[in-house]
């Protein structure tokens, strides 16, 4: 299955934040830290031209520690590129991120001065949960689809610190098919684009692969599943995932394993390391799919 996504309002959307990046200080680009490249937007690189760029690597709480640090020291090498992992929800990181705003541009954030920040990321990503944070209120609307941003506006911090909120767009050109089954797999990309079994399968041939331990120990199995589709029908079965005759719906189950995986019941694990080949090999669909 080849996923594409694009919601109309994005496009537009990048044109007027092409536009309004001139008048901007600092841009945040909101990253799951999970998945920091396929979570990235390519077309960032070419509209921040020299702008200073913080990566927030959110949901870090959620993703392998020992390679968020790796994805830190990764983002920068690159010139005017700093990157901070932390979790949008967490007040105490809130103020880490504005301390470092307030550090990367130290001229501005005085009276008629102010830092003018710009919050960027694709869906999914936590953008609006930490404009939340960061305002110390609820003004970006949030969700559990991705998309819910479509318009942008301006929240005076009343620090200094004005930001600039964003509508969340992927890329129109999604040839890295395994970039976006990753994204399908945290969640990033609409229920519509997707099918649960392909990116459940997906998703279960890397856990076997990289975190064998963590599905084991999760769902109490005996001994480690040789494929994806087993994997998945024995994660189908303690889940309860069952039809007539006591077979595993395996769409249920798919997607019933992917809830748990975005909501970190697994483990804290990363999809994506520094370095590492991101070809995609589609795992073949068997068993019941009801």
């Amino acid at each position: 299955m080849t996923i594409r996504w694009y919601p109309g309002h994005m496009g537009k959307a990048q044109e007027k934040m092409a536009e309004a990046i001139r008048k901007i200080d600092v841009i945040i680009e909101v990253l799951d830290a999970r998945l920091p490249i396929s979570s990235s937007n390519h077309l960032l690189g070419e509209m921040r031209r020299n702008k200073p760029c913080i990566k927030v690597l959110n949901k870090s709480d959620l993703a392998d520690p020992a390679v968020t640090k790796a994805w830190v020291r990764y983002f920068e090498r690159e010139a005017g590129v700093t990157a901070i992992p932390l979790s949008a929800k967490l007040h105490a990181d809130a103020k880490k991120l504005i301390k470092l705003c307030q550090k990367t541009v130290p001229h501005r954030g005085k009276p008629g001065w102010p830092l003018r920040v710009m919050v960027f990321g694709i869906p999914n990503t936590g953008k609006s949960t930490l404009i939340n944070t960061l305002a110390g209120k609820c003004i970006a609307k949030v969700g559990d689809k991705p998309a819910i941003t479509t318009i942008g506006q301006q929240i005076d911090l009343k620090n200094g610190i004005v930001l600039t909120d964003t509508p969340g767009i992927l890329w129109p050109n999604m040839d890295d098919q395994g970039g976006a089954y990753r994204l399908a797999a945290s969640g990033a990309i609409g229920a519509s684009a997707l099918d649960y079994t392909c990116v459940g399968l997906f998703a279960a041939e890397y856990m076997l692969g990289r975190y064998p331990e963590l599905v084991k120990e999760r769902y109490k199995l005996p001994e480690l599943p040789e494929t994806a589709a087993a994997a998945i029908e024995a994660i189908g079965r303690r889940l309860g995932c069952l039809i007539s005759g006591g077979e595993i719906n395996i769409h249920r189950a798919a997607e019933a394993f992917l809830r748990e995986l975005r909501a970190g019941k697994i483990g804290r694990i990363s999809l994506e390391e520094p370095g590492e080949a991101v070809g995609l090999s589609e795992p073949a669909v068997t068993g019941s799919d009801n």
